[in-house]
């Protein structure tokens, strides 16, 4: 489209200037507004998209480390993945955290400061149920925790110090170390209300209950480390091959990792009405062939086929063969 004006343009402009229509000054003040963009000193950004990227893919790292911890810990399905990294006020974080959830306040030495790892009330409340042999389920009301449970709580905020310090390891050897438990945010003050902090928000399904986990590290922590937060660096650590040592140290840390491990005898369907009438001396027929093998499960997946026998004054089994892959084991 051609910048120069055609003479009948011209003449309907200055029309409108002779009528009113058009206003010259205010013209010129809807071209100023477009030019001023607000800022907010409050939200200024600290960490640039490459180290968001790097804080993610640390963060993944971490949520499946937690994910194995918390489900060999608890006996139960549990699922925690990244759901996103954000940078915002401290003050902004606190508003946003629940009433009565539980965070755990820690130090990860040589870093200065201090970070928070938040679980909300609903995961903390169904690892809690399942911890004491429950099927894992939330609680749907108010959150009033005794000292009991919080003694509990705080076992289960100390499992993730082993995943941040293996999920940090290639950046940095820290040490976690959880210094205290919270339930109340607002008495949490690692960081003056406007410092920006990084926060790390998963999603956890643990049971039959689910919710959000939070991870909230100060700029100031991370400071030390912002230029190994680059796609440059965590690349070049990534293709860097393991020592002898290393490797020697990674196997051992392997054969030490705790596999739930159980083997189905056989179900069984009840009508309510049969479930009602069970009594002492009752027999429930299994849908499991006398003589068929029984299916050894490892880690919720079933591996193999096994004989059900006895040690001494123990049941046991004898492993048979492994499960084909595709096969459905019985």
């Amino acid at each position: 489209m051609s910048d120069v004006l055609s003479q009948a343009e011209i003449d309907a402009l200055l029309a409108a200037f002779s009528s009113g229509e058009m206003d010259v000054e205010a013209i010129k003040e809807e071209e100023e507004k477009g030019r001023i963009r607000q800022y907010d000193f409050k939200r200024a950004l600290r960490f640039s998209k490459d180290q968001i990227r790097s804080l993610t893919r640390i963060h993944e790292n971490f949520a499946r480390i937690l994910t194995t911890h918390y489900s060999t810990m608890l006996r139960t399905y549990v699922h925690i993945e990244v759901a996103s990294v954000d940078q915002l006020p401290f003050e902004e974080f606190i508003r946003s955290v629940a009433t009565s959830t539980i965070v755990g306040v820690f130090s990860a030495d040589p870093l200065k400061g201090r970070y928070l790892y938040e679980i909300h009330p609903s995961v903390a409340y169904a690892m809690l149920d399942r911890f004491l042999g429950g099927p894992g389920r939330t609680n749907g009301g108010s959150f009033k925790w005794t000292e009991i449970e919080q003694s509990i709580i705080e076992r289960l905020l100390k499992r993730s110090q082993h995943a941040m310090r293996e999920s940090w390891q290639q950046m940095v050897e820290i040490e976690p170390e959880l210094e205290e438990v919270e339930t109340n945010p607002q008495f949490l003050q690692i960081v003056s209300p406007n410092e920006i902090v990084a926060v790390i928000t998963f999603t956890a399904k643990v049971g039959e209950g689910s919710g959000m986990i939070n991870l909230c590290i100060p700029h100031m922590m991370l400071e030390p480390l912002m230029s190994k937060l680059s796609a440059h660096h965590m690349l070049s650590k990534a293709q860097k091959e393991l020592s002898p040592r290393e490797r020697e140290e990674l196997l051992k840390r392997i054969h030490k990792s705790e596999v739930p491990l159980r083997v189905m005898l056989g179900e069984a369907t009840l009508t309510l009405g049969e479930l009602v009438e069970l009594s002492l001396g009752d027999v429930i027929r299994l849908g499991t062939p006398r003589d068929a093998p029984l299916t050894v499960y490892i880690d919720q997946r079933p591996k193999f086929l096994a004989r059900p026998g006895k040690i001494k004054k123990r049941l046991a089994v004898i492993v048979e063969r492994m499960i084909e892959e595709g096969e459905i084991g019985g």
